[in-house]
């Protein structure tokens, strides 16, 4: 690939450990280890394809970080297979990501934001201008689409435009200036600021204000 004037190498490692006997330890080696043998083949940046489901994200992003990821993939999507209660079959079909699917990719990469030297890239969800707005003031790095081009190649255009139209009317001259804006803040406790979204988000379904704690 590299040979072929590859610009930057995406490493999507698609690995869901159905073993009971593989330990959380053996499977994030597993990601060090591939992408060891890459970087040392390549002088290409190279970015990594996350799962979602490490029990510790961030720490897994700051370890691919220091073994030397130029970028990191926020998420990768795994096949989850439907059953046919007729037919008694599994059924293997792959389905597009929807705009609900956004929320976990954006927290992690407003929790990352400016914590780990890779750049940040966000794929899944985006089906409009809106979802890639969304992933900029996270902190994305880049923004990913492949559902939203089933409207053809031409709906890049699309999302491009919306972005500057809604930049315009923000008042912002260029991406820099949005990016990151409602990241994590550097220095907060992540723990507690995720538990007071989470109290804060329930109080207000329950249409209930105790003011701060």
């Amino acid at each position: 690939m590299q040979d072929c004037v590859t610009a930057a190498i995406e490493l999507n490692i698609y690995y869901l450990p159905g073993d009971p006997h593989i330990c959380g330890r053996d499977v994030e080696q597993r990601h060090l280890d591939i992408l060891a043998p890459v970087k040392e083949a390549v002088t290409v940046p190279v970015a990594v394809k996350l799962s979602p489901y490490f029990s510790a994200t961030a720490e897994m992003a700051q370890r691919l970080d220091e073994a030397g990821a130029d970028g990191l993939v926020l998420f990768n999507r795994f096949l989850q297979p439907d059953i046919d209660p007729e037919s008694l079959t599994v059924v293997r079909a792959v389905s597009l990501s929807t705009r609900e699917e956004i929320r976990l990719p954006l927290t992690w990469i407003a929790l990352l934001h400016g914590r780990v030297g890779a750049s940040l890239a966000a794929t899944t969800g985006v089906e409009s201008s809106v979802e890639l707005i969304k992933y900029l003031l996270a902190g994305a790095d880049v923004v990913m689409t492949a559902s939203a081009l089933r409207h053809g190649p031409e709906y890049a255009a699309a999302l491009l435009d919306g972005l500057r139209e809604w930049m315009r009317r923000k008042g912002y001259t260029s991406v820099e200036e949005l990016r990151g804006l409602l990241a994590t803040p550097m220095g907060a406790d992540e723990t507690i600021r995720e538990r007071w979204d989470y109290v804060s988000a329930l109080r207000e379904a329950n249409g209930t204000d105790y003011g701060p704690w």
